[in-house]
């Protein structure tokens, strides 16, 4: 038998372990590093946005046609109230066409940034339970919104064939600018996706303040409509240059070379904000959600 100080002993040691507790933390590893790891976990990517289009149309009467059906419906109303009613000019183009051309990568683009934005809050076993970089959550949000633009983007040729409009050699250009588009969403959902954790008011505010954005964005008009002393500010809004350009490249028009460069290098300096704000703030992740 063991005498009572051995039995006294194990009996503090034990109690002393209980109260042990172990953190397990990311060191602090470059952006390199980082880059590697993203695409380490390149299937979990994949799996996760796989599964938010899942989870998307499970059980819906219309499936995937949702995703058309949205472009499509606001197309007819803006043909009818800006088109129609107000004349809003449309280059020479039918303004239906015109305003789609400017619809799609404007749904995507508030669709990504919307579901990016709630895609933290949306998984708290994942961010609590396992080890994934974190980064790979509002990634998934935007890669499963692809899916719907890609569906949505169909309906775009034979809109233009309807309407007598030939596809030009100008459309070679439009992956490009999808590309920008993605990392432009990213950017911004992933910045928003940190902010809701951190302040859950974000979540009400982010509709008012993407309802703002479409009204300084040129979806319903073209920027040649704006005045010209008001379009320097105009190109301040990185989505000027993606929306005129992705116009310009599937009706043959000239690119606009200059508001597109302005929202590239704008769309690269959000994204190095929000990855630095993400990292910054993800280490209080567990604790806020």
């Amino acid at each position: 038998m063991l005498s009572v100080p051995v039995e006294q002993e194990r009996a503090e040691s034990l109690a002393t372990w209980s109260q042990v507790t172990t953190s397990i933390q990311a060191g602090d590893r470059g952006f390199a590093v980082r880059l590697r790891e993203l695409w380490q976990f390149r299937e979990l990517l994949y799996f996760l946005a796989w599964r938010d289009v899942k989870v998307r149309y499970t059980q819906t009467l219309l499936g995937v046609f949702w995703a058309i059906l949205q472009p499509l419906l606001t197309m007819l109303l803006f043909a009818v109230f800006f088109g129609r009613l107000a004349h809003v000019p449309s280059g020479g183009k039918p303004y239906a066409v015109f305003a789609y051309a400017g619809l799609l990568p404007w749904i995507f683009f508030s669709s990504a940034v919307t579901s990016g934005a709630e895609s933290l809050i949306s998984n708290p076993d994942l961010i609590k339970k396992v080890y994934v970089p974190r980064l790979l959550i509002p990634g998934a949000a935007v890669l499963a919104t692809t899916v719907d633009f890609a569906i949505a983007l169909v309906l775009m040729v034979p809109l233009m064939m309807y309407s007598g409009i030939r596809i030009p050699a100008t459309i070679v250009l439009a992956p490009l600018l999808i590309v920008v588009m993605v990392l432009l969403a990213l950017a911004v959902g992933s910045l928003f996706a940190a902010l809701n954790v951190e302040y859950r008011d974000v979540r009400h505010a982010l509709p008012f303040f993407i309802q703002l954005w479409l009204f300084v964005s040129p979806v319903i008009y073209p920027s040649s409509m704006v005045p010209p002393r008001w379009r320097p500010l105009l190109m301040l809004n990185p989505l000027t240059g993606i929306i005129e350009a992705f116009r310009a490249s599937w009706f043959g028009t000239p690119i606009p070379w200059r508001e597109l460069s302005v929202s590239a290098g704008l769309t690269l300096v959000l994204l190095v904000v929000a990855v630095a704000s993400f990292r910054r703030m993800e280490t209080s992740f567990v604790d806020e959600i």
